[in-house]
């Protein structure tokens, strides 16, 4: 087993996959005062990533629930709906939003009227969705972090050109040492990365959350990629276009969250802009082009991690483009409804909502507080078996 796993290693970092012509490991190894990345390095952004948590813990805490307090979000409780083993059954394993034939069967199984039963999965889905106050917390504390991190990343590349740093790590490769600046960067990033995929299952999951955990790992395996083979500049330079359109995106849902339209509305242009700008025209034109082009250019020989790199970009570039697509929905409804004030045209081909919502969110339904029904359920059917509910509703009136 031993010997298994000394062969998998070495050909893992077999040189001829990750280094191009002339360059060996040797030319990463410590030497002259210079420190140069090493993969091992990595396993401290495990432990890191339960220190982001404990950040995380503290920052919703102490900034974003005093927010929250500030602009009027309150935590409110949700009615749970009566236990009914049949209903929950459905509601797992068959579909949330039963149609009006189903709702019938489901009532005469139960023994209860179609209103209950409407109203229980009512409820239901409620109870699915996350609470407004988590929703404002989850946004504030990743505002915050993608605010520091870029201020950083820029403070961190201050020095050099982004121009001049892309090609330059072509030119000269392998011979840029690891300065401290850009191992902080990369603990910090990773460290958030592995945080978001620790808390999957507790965080708010969006229609989109399958594109988000595909994003999260190409994250991850760019950085591990960029850091082992110290194309540190280019992995920051990814980082940093990433960060600058998120700021406003987060910033943007807290303001909707706190029902403040018109700020939100200016954030959210702003974040159409810088990401149109940054995710479909300077990562693919700028950045991309020279992961493409430039190894070919300046080398004769192209190396695997050549194809596994791009490969890893065009990735995260399919899910700008994906992304984008869901912005520019947005955008239309925001610009015929808000800025033109007139009905979406047909060939807009989008719901014509009474305001511009999140595409990806779902929203919570409407749910009345008093139960009392006109008539007693007929043919049969037997009024006391609906009065617990109504009992239970009652209760929960009282208990406010």
């Amino acid at each position: 087993m031993q010997h298994l796993l000394k062969n998998a290693y070495s050909w893992f970092w077999w040189e001829n996959i990750w280094m191009p012509a002339n360059c060996t490991w040797a030319n990463l190894e410590d030497h002259n005062g210079y420190i140069f990345p090493k993969p091992r390095q990595l396993f401290a952004t495990i432990p890191y990533a339960f220190v982001m948590l404990v950040i995380r813990f503290f920052a919703e805490r102490y900034i974003a629930v005093p927010l929250a307090n500030f602009f009027g979000i309150k935590n409110v409780r949700r009615i749970k709906p009566q236990n009914n083993p049949t209903l929950e059954q459905f509601f797992q394993e068959c579909t949330e939003k039963p149609s009006q034939s189903e709702i019938r069967g489901l009532a005469k199984k139960c023994n209860w009227t179609v209103h209950l039963v409407e109203k229980w999965f009512r409820r239901r889905r409620n109870l699915e969705i996350p609470a407004l106050c988590k929703k404002f917390n989850e946004a504030c504390w990743r505002c915050l972090f993608y605010t520091t991190s870029f201020i950083l990343g820029i403070i961190f590349l201050c020095d050099k050109s982004w121009f001049y740093d892309i090609w330059q790590v072509w030119v000269n490769y392998p011979y840029h040492p690891l300065l401290p600046s850009q191992y902080w960067y990369y603990m910090l990033q990773m460290s958030f990365y592995w945080s978001l995929l620790f808390t999957l299952g507790t965080d708010i999951k969006r229609k989109d959350f399958k594109a988000h955990v595909v994003h999260h790992f190409a994250a991850l395996a760019l950085m591990f990629c960029s850091w082992s083979a110290n194309y540190l500049r280019l992995g920051t330079l990814v980082m940093i276009v990433h960060d600058s359109a998120d700021i406003w995106l987060e910033a943007a849902k807290m303001f909707n969250y706190a029902h403040w339209d018109n700020t939100c509305s200016v954030l959210f242009v702003i974040f159409s802009v810088v990401f149109f700008i940054t995710r479909l025209i300077l990562f693919p034109f700028w950045i991309l082009r020279a992961t493409m082009y430039y190894p070919i250019f300046y080398t004769q020989t192209v190396v695997i991690a050549y194809f596994l790199y791009n490969g890893q970009l065009l990735v995260l570039q399919g899910l700008h483009l994906y992304w984008g697509y869901l912005v520019f929905n947005m955008l239309k409804k925001f610009f015929f409804l808000k800025v033109l004030r007139i009905p979406i045209p047909a060939w807009a081909k989008i719901a014509n909502d009474k305001e511009v919502k999140d595409d990806r969110s779902d929203e919570e339904e409407e749910d009345s507080f008093s139960d009392a029904e006109g008539e007693c359920m007929k043919n049969g059917m037997k009024n006391e078996l609906s009065d617990p509910i109504l009992n239970n509703n009652n209760n929960n009136n009282n208990s406010k």
